[in-house]
């Protein structure tokens, strides 16, 4: 039997106790073709009371977990700036890969603190974990903007302000499914949108300010920016299930790791991840290796993500339409084809642009629909937890994929095509596994929404 569209097969242990208000809407229908239906509605924590699909309270929370993005993925997006100026500038005797350790280590702990966040908000609420990460990205950016030596980049911009970048992006996206269910996809589209903003701000804006007021004052105004729109992010980001009230147990925390869908979309995200962040880091240097123009090739990154802002919410808005998994699957597809195909032989600056603005769009899934294909699968008050779960062996990818490349960069003495064969490679391998994730949801069913 497919799954119906509006209907989350989740997976409340059964001694998990609901909440009055749940427990008194719970039907008792004799009809065994119905069971699936009963079951979802009794452990819904909602009961007759659904997401409102709308209102300015909703609206208000997509406002600030856009603001939210803005200030995280936004600036992941831009990381391959930095990658440039520390190569060229700051960091000039230090090796490509050993200067990949930054940016990577940014990604990681964004992803590895996942289900420790993840946690928190579900018991915290999103509100107080936001806070503290808008503390911590905020804080290490200003120490970055007066570090000298490489150790201190490391710490303050990759694992302090990496750490709250973690707990402003997750409690923001976990927030949506509480207030969406049917306008859901449209809803993280225009969420990540925010992302491509900032990816599109942030490389221009902080290069030019490195050109007239320095590095330091490039990143405190970078700082300060990013402090404003956190403040937007923690006066209107909440969600409508009230935290919960105790501890989870130990079949709750296994929940994720039992679920062989979860299973499959976990392995997937972690070979997209050793992926996708290759030509947002390194498209900028093979441009520049390829004969582009500084002033041309700082405008790249820029360029990446304008596209990805209409992948980004095409991909959500599709998704209502056909559903996150299957629009997940085939842009995920495309955009491994894109590296392979396009990529490689791009030699030109033509060429170069072309391929940054059509991998933005393609790519744009990637960061939109995490969330999305999660709550497919999680109970919807766990829902922090399962994304966090996700995030954290996303991590793996994230932490040593940078590194990885700049290696076999080095190993092929400054030839790019190892590198992008290694990204298109993973990209294709990790769309084939979250398409099982699919099938273990559907079977073969070519036209299931799902």
């Amino acid at each position: 039997m497919s799954v119906p569209e509006d209907l989350y097969p989740l997976q409340t242990p059964p001694n998990q106790s609901l909440n009055n208000d749940t427990s008194q809407h719970t039907l008792h229908s004799p009809d065994p073709d119905d069971t699936e239906k009963h079951q979802s509605q009794s452990q819904s924590p909602w009961g007759a009371d659904p997401p409102p699909d709308g209102g300015f309270a909703a609206w208000s929370v997509v406002l600030g977990a856009w603001c939210a993005l803005f200030c995280s993925f936004g600036w992941i997006n831009s990381i391959g700036i930095f990658q440039t100026y520390y190569e060229t500038t700051l960091l000039k005797e230090y090796s490509t890969s050993t200067i990949a350790w930054i940016p990577s280590l940014e990604v990681f702990f964004m992803f590895f603190m996942g289900p420790i966040v993840g946690t928190l908000s579900d018991t915290l609420g999103a509100r107080v974990v936001i806070i503290a990460g808008s503390f911590l990205h905020v804080f290490g950016l200003m120490m970055a903007s007066i570090s000298k030596e490489y150790y201190q980049i490391l710490l303050s911009q990759g694992v302090c302000s990496a750490m709250g970048l973690c707990a402003i992006f997750q409690p923001s996206m976990s927030s949506i499914p509480s207030w969406f269910d049917k306008k859901r996809g449209a809803a993280y589209g225009i969420v990540a949108s925010g992302s491509s903003a900032g990816g599109i701000i942030f490389p221009i804006m902080v290069s030019r300010l490195i050109e007239r007021v320095g590095y330091g004052w490039a990143m405190r105004i970078a700082a300060f920016l990013i402090l404003g729109l956190l403040v937007v992010t923690c006066g209107t980001v909440r969600t409508r299930t009230p935290p919960l009230k105790h501890q989870m147990d130990k079949e709750a925390l296994m929940g994720p790791y039992r679920d062989v869908r979860m299973r499959f979309l976990v392995g997937g995200f972690v070979l997209l991840t050793f992926g996708v962040f290759i030509p947002v880091d390194y498209l900028e240097t093979s441009a520049l290796a390829d004969g582009m123009s500084a002033s041309l090739a700082q405008y790249l990154l820029a360029m990446l993500n304008a596209g990805s802002l209409i992948g980004r919410m095409g991909a959500g808005a599709f998704s209502d339409k056909v559903g996150p998994y299957n629009i997940f699957v085939v842009v995920c597809t495309i955009t491994g084809i894109l590296v392979l195909a396009l990529w490689i032989p791009a030699t030109t600056n033509a060429g170069s642009i072309v391929f940054g603005v059509f991998f933005g769009i393609t790519s744009g899934a990637y960061f939109s629909l995490s969330a999305a294909l999660v709550a497919k699968l999680a109970p919807l008050r766990e829902i922090g937890y399962w994304t966090g779960v996700l995030f954290l062996f996303a991590s793996i990818g994230g932490l040593t994929t940078s590194p990885i490349a700049g290696a076999i960069l080095q190993h092929d003495n400054g030839s790019y095509v190892g590198m992008k064969v290694y990204s298109g490679v993973f990209l294709l391998a990790g769309s084939v596994l979250v398409l099982m994730t699919r099938i273990r949801q559907t079977g073969w069913m070519l036209r299931a929404k799902c």
